[in-house]
């Protein structure tokens, strides 16, 4: 029973492994669970074992995105990273795994549509991510960090463009030396320019 279990588990990591690299590639429309299924090489009522539909996959691949995501940042947190170290940690992460940066930067344009199943989705990272970065924000202007003038909203709404538009260039500019992106770098300087010298 235990090696069944243990391998039922393993055919769902693959599932989402090979999933993720395909809306990655093609879209969240484009892509189809025949073709995950013959990646992963099994059937397509195979993974429909595993995953009930294509949007419940969709969502399990997000969610364990973020699941790795917010255990190493909570971990780089805890083991005394400030917030701009361990958000910079993230980004280096990233870069180390084309694959994700590819998906989330197709599903979020995707799902700017409220018909897209993950709409819902991306409209709850981006208000948790917009409060986490307004409490850090607002945390540096109690301390005497923040630039004068500069509110809390406005720079951590800055932040998150700058990282998602950081994400499109880098994606673009992966195979052009003249075009290619140092996002860590950009991600660091944005970040120090909110607070006082």
């Amino acid at each position: 029973m235990r090696r069944g279990y243990a391998r039922g588990r393993a055919t769902r990591e693959e599932i989402l492994e090979a999933a993720l690299v395909l809306f990655g590639e093609v879209g969240y429309h484009t892509a189809s669970l025949r073709e995950i299924a013959a990646r992963v090489g099994i059937s397509h009522p195979g993974l429909l074992h595993h995953f009930a539909s294509k949007a419940a996959l969709l969502e399990a691949v997000l969610q364990r995105r973020d699941d790795v995501d917010d255990a190493a940042m909570a971990q780089d947190l805890a083991s005394g990273f400030d917030y701009l170290e361990a958000l910079v940690r993230v980004v280096e992460r990233n870069a180390a795994r084309p694959g994700i940066v590819e998906l989330f930067a197709t599903l979020s344009s995707e799902a700017t549509s409220p018909a897209h199943p993950a709409h819902a989705y991306f409209e709850r990272r981006y208000a948790r991510t917009l409060a986490d970065l307004v409490r850090v924000f607002e945390q540096h202007r109690a301390e005497g960090r923040l630039r004068d003038g500069l509110e809390p909203v406005a720079a951590a709404r800055r932040m998150i463009a700058v990282m998602d538009g950081l994400q499109v260039q880098w994606l673009l500019g992966a195979d052009c030396p003249a075009t290619r992106v140092d996002m860590v770098e950009h991600v660091r300087a944005q970040y120090v320019s909110y607070l006082r010298d």
